[in-house]
Parts: structure tokens; C-alpha cells; sequence
């Protein structure tokens, strides 16, 4: 049997007399108070938290590469964090040569009504690769293949790590990243050749070629209803 399905009720972790949830106004561009999970981090990681930033009230925190999967983990599971929902995971290169490129996690906690930054610095030079964290939140699955598909980042320990946007055979880099040019490359001749050369049922897995299978098995009145553009359910 299943376990059955608990919804996470925004603020419930808070106290009873917490105040109620309001809209911030007259924000510092710099500084103020930082979210409570920033302090938690230092004191349960030391020196693998490396900086805490907060800009218009939001809290940024720069951490340890190879810790990135730990800490993660320790922010979903802790009872005193809980960050239940991976929002987004991205990657930014900067124009300045000297300025180190930086994998960002956008981590919410619902029931403490918390929003928390992570990043990861990875200096020129050294490789583009940081820990999954895949097994912690099933969802960066897809997030963590399109910033390897644009920017070249490689997450140790992902299941599938090929790319999700440009074909699998695309031969001209990662398109975010700064050096790459504009126009691509290769001649737009080149790129629609390669595109058509790609065989994109070659990774289908044998789950969705059961599913499609499947369409054959059902009775004949069926599937005349379904190719006419019934919908299921109607």
C-alpha cells in the first residue's frame, strides 16, 4: 500500500502568532536581514559556507562545491528547514574574465515561508562539474540536463545527463555560454543537416515504447475514437 499523499500547508511550520504574510516595501538593495536558514548553514557546516549575501531581501548563499548534495539534502530533510520544493536551477556566466561562473538553486521552504539561494562558484580553469542533486529532488531531472544542454556544467551522478534542448549529435558548444557567437558556428546548411541526421527515437526508453505498443492493443472502436480526436474522459 501506498503512502498516502500529505499536502504541505503554507506556514504551518510557523507558530500560531506568526504574523500574517505581507508584501515587503522599501527593500535595501543591500543587506538587511538575512533568511534564518543562512545562520543554521554556518553552524552546522562550518567552512563550506563560504559567503552570505542578501540584496533586496533575499538571501544568497555562496557554499563548498564538492557539499552541494549534503547540504541540499540536509535543507530538504532537517524538521527545522524543511525546503520541500526545488523552484528552479540555473547558471550564470559573467563578461568579466576574472568573475568565477556560478550554478544557482532556487530552494523553497512552504511551511516556513522561506526562500533560499544556493550557489556554487567554479573558477576559470577549474572543471565545470558539481554534484547532482537528483536524488535529493526528483525534479532536477529536466533542470539540471537543460544547464548542462546550455551552459556545459556536468552534475556527478545524474541518472541521464545528455542534452534536452539541442539535438544529442549538436556539435557546436553550449549556446548561454559567453563565447559562443550568435549566428552558431556552423552554416544554418550544416545545422539542419545535422538536425535531420539525429535519430530521436534512438533514446526512447522500452517504458515509452511499451506505452506506444499499447495503442494497438486497445479495440478497434477505440482507437477510431482516438485518432477522430476524442479526448479521454469525454
Amino acid at each position: 500500500m501506498s503512502t498516502p499523499f500529505t499536502p504541505t500547508v503554507g506556514g504551518s511550520a510557523l507558530p500560531s502568532d506568526a504574523p500574517a504574510p505581507s508584501t515587503q516595501r522599501n527593500v535595501a538593495n543591500r543587506g538587511g536581514a538575512a533568511n534564518p536558514s543562512a545562520e543554521a548553514l554556518r553552524t552546522k557546516f562550518g567552512a563550506a559556507v563560504h559567503r552570505v549575501d542578501v540584496v533586496w531581501g533575499e538571501t544568497s548563499v555562496i557554499v563548498e562545491r564538492t557539499r552541494v548534495q549534503e547540504i541540499v539534502r540536509w535543507l530538504h530533510d532537517d524538521p527545522s528547514q524543511r525546503y520541500e520544493y526545488l523552484s528552479d536551477l540555473t547558471a550564470v556566466e559573467f563578461r568579466d574574465a576574472e568573475q568565477p561562473l556560478e550554478v544557482i538553486w532556487h530552494l523553497r521552504s512552504i511551511a516556513f515561508r522561506r526562500f533560499l539561494r544556493l550557489k556554487v562558484q567554479l573558477k576559470r580553469g577549474e572543471p565545470l562539474e558539481v554534484p547532482s542533486v537528483w536524488p535529493v529532488y526528483k525534479s532536477a531531472d529536466w533542470l539540471e540536463r537543460e544547464c548542462y544542454d546550455m551552459f556545459g556544467i556536468r552534475f556527478a551522478g545524474h541518472p541521464d545527463l545528455r542534452r534536452i534542448l539541442m539535438w544529442e549529435q549538436y556539435k557546436e558548444g553550449f549556446p548561454l555560454r559567453k563565447d559562443f557567437p550568435l549566428r552558431g558556428r556552423f552554416s544554418r546548411a550544416e545545422q539542419l543537416r545535422q538536425a535531420l541526421a539525429a535519430n530521436p527515437e534512438a533514446r526512447y526508453s522500452m517504458e515509452e515504447l511499451s506505452i506506444a505498443d499499447a495503442f494497438e492493443d486497445l479495440p478497434k472502436e477505440m482507437r477510431n475514437r482516438l485518432r477522430s480526436g476524442e479526448k479521454t474522459g469525454e
